[in-house]
């Protein structure tokens, strides 16, 4: 099996002659839009780190045979940009050109109470590789490679680490960290929240003073 990060969590993987690429969202447009010769496209859940609907556009006018597997969830939005897709959910394993992909987990993992939790579908690929899209899945088989999310507003590194503790992969790579590069998108969800409380919540500009 190959891997490629594109960025965040889109991933090309490479396995039997099959080209498979999850999650193309908007931390990584420019680079998942030049894909081709794709098989399938996986996507976990519908936020836009994770489903970029224009690019996903460009994507399937790109590669035309592949096929999109998602959850009811996505799906829904998928129904809505004329997208066809197939379902692949919790408890559920297809096999395409020998590779076998099951899915794992129904939920989002919790941000803050009040948002709601949507459809998440981690994706166990070829018996060997587990990436769980936003949640903290325990597929309940043996995991050789695991995608690990790393950061973001539903996640504590404590959790990372007790998580892949909890499923002993021999190997794992950090997923989940675009935000750490992007200015700003990281701290959406506290200016959202402290605001309604009557907080101001404010990212200073590097190297320029501000005060009170």
């Amino acid at each position: 099996m190959k891997i490629t990060k594109l960025g965040h969590c889109c991933l090309l993987v490479e396995e039997n002659g099959l080209r498979i690429l999850t999650d193309p969202g908007m931390y990584t447009v420019e680079a998942q839009s030049k894909m081709n010769n794709l098989d399938l496209i996986l996507i976990t859940h519908e936020h836009a780190d994770h489903l970029h609907s224009d690019s996903l556009k460009t994507l399937v006018a790109n590669n035309p045979k592949a096929k999109i597997i998602t959850n009811k969830g996505v799906g829904k939005i998928l129904e809505g940009i004329s997208l066809t897709f197939a379902l692949l959910e919790n408890g559920q394993e297809e096999s395409f050109s020998d590779v076998t992909i099951s899915g794992h987990g129904e939920t989002h993992q919790a941000i803050y109470p009040g948002i709601p939790q949507v459809n998440n579908t981690g994706y166990f690929i070829a018996g060997k590789f587990f990436y769980p899209g936003d949640a903290l899945t325990n597929a309940g088989k043996p995991v050789e490679l695991l995608a690990l999310p790393v950061c973001g507003p539903w996640l504590k590194l404590s959790e990372v680490i007790d998580y892949a503790k909890e499923l002993r992969p021999k190997s794992a790579f950090p997923v989940h960290d675009g935000m750490l590069n992007r200015a700003g998108s990281f701290h959406d969800l506290p200016k959202k929240v402290l605001a309604e409380n009557g907080i101001a919540f404010f990212v200073p500009e590097l190297e320029k003073e501000f005060g009170i």
